[in-house]
């Protein structure tokens, strides 16, 4: 039984170490198994590729492979799991928020059959700012209300998944992806281990407030056309508004002879103000789905490899 652990690193230089020790404490634990580690580097800027060569000349089962620039972690994910060879294959964050620890336990779970996917969740939000928990679990609220599948507040990219698992989520070739959607959809027998939130061992996180607002969106465009109704159905209400306004002034002035004093220029800016950017705001979610389509279309692949210790290894194989 091979097992391929895969790691997308950014910028993890301060935490590598601590990660690299607490996977061979779980390896040596779990030694019934065979093991690949493989680190993906995402074209980081610190010393992370340096790390990841020492350590990859220390040991034999680790595989690192570099991208030529910064492709972000959706393409270095896909990138891992196309390399893993293993039978079953593992993914987790570099910054051990994603607690090594757990293994053991979700490798007991796959090993019983009842199961295809042992998947993690945070039960608790513990050292994120408030606003990042709040507007996280809207977006988790928002996103299961418009979506055919559910995706689990607070869940983890930190997986194990059996072979046919990952044959399925790399069938799925879109460029612009959004894991947590295509784990997810793809469906499968999934068992959810709960944990409290762990801080990062060290270094920062690269996930700023607008970067996860933008993630978000992607989310909700990669997985439902929910937005293009809404826009179609604002569209509608408000003209029926617009027609019924009409139809109450005619009435006050044609009929009751009602006139107003001063003429109603601020309530005549008003609403065309209104419809405007209601006009702008669905053509930006027409133009979210327009790009999705162009940038797909364009074929571009997910990312391009700069080193890989194996390569020649994985193609013989």
């Amino acid at each position: 039984m091979l097992i391929s652990l895969m790691v997308p690193c950014y910028n993890e230089e301060e935490a590598l170490p601590y990660l690299y020790e607490a996977l061979c404490k779980v390896m040596d634990e779990c030694s019934q198994y065979d093991y690949e580690l493989i680190f993906v580097n995402d074209g980081s800027k610190d010393k992370t590729l340096s790390v990841l060569k020492d350590m990859a000349s220390k040991d034999e089962r680790i595989r690192y492979i570099s991208f030529s620039r910064n492709f972000g972690k959706e393409a270095a994910m896909f990138a891992g799991l196309s390399s893993a060879k293993g039978d079953w294959i593992g993914l987790l964050d570099a910054d051990m928020q994603d607690p090594p620890s757990l293994l053991p336990e979700m490798f007991s779970i796959l090993q019983s059959g009842e199961v295809d996917i042992v998947a993690t969740r945070r039960v608790s939000r513990k050292g994120e700012p408030p606003i990042r928990s709040f507007f996280a679990r809207r977006f988790y609220r928002l996103i299961n209300k418009f979506t055919d599948v559910e995706i689990v507040d607070g869940a983890r990219d930190f997986r194990v998944m059996t072979r046919p698992v990952v044959d399925a989520i790399l069938s799925l070739s879109e460029r612009q992806r959004f894991s947590k959607g295509i784990f997810a959809w793809v469906g499968f027998r999934t068992k959810w281990l709960e944990f409290e939130n762990v801080e990062r061992v060290a270094g920062e996180t690269k996930w700023s407030f607008w970067k996860l607002f933008l993630y978000a969106i992607e989310g909700i465009v990669s997985f439902t056309t929910a937005p293009l109704r809404i826009a179609t159905l604002v569209g509608f209400l408000i003209s029926c508004l617009s027609f019924a306004y009409l139809v109450y002034y005619f009435i006050r002035a044609i009929i009751l002879r009602i006139w107003d004093d001063v003429p109603g220029y601020p309530s005549l800016l008003s609403f065309m103000l209104f419809l405007g950017g209601m006009v702008l705001m669905a053509l930006g979610i027409i133009g979210e789905y327009l790009a999705k389509t162009y940038i797909e279309v364009k074929r571009r692949p997910l990312y391009i490899i700069s080193e890989d210790n194996k390569k020649d290894d994985s193609a013989d194989s």
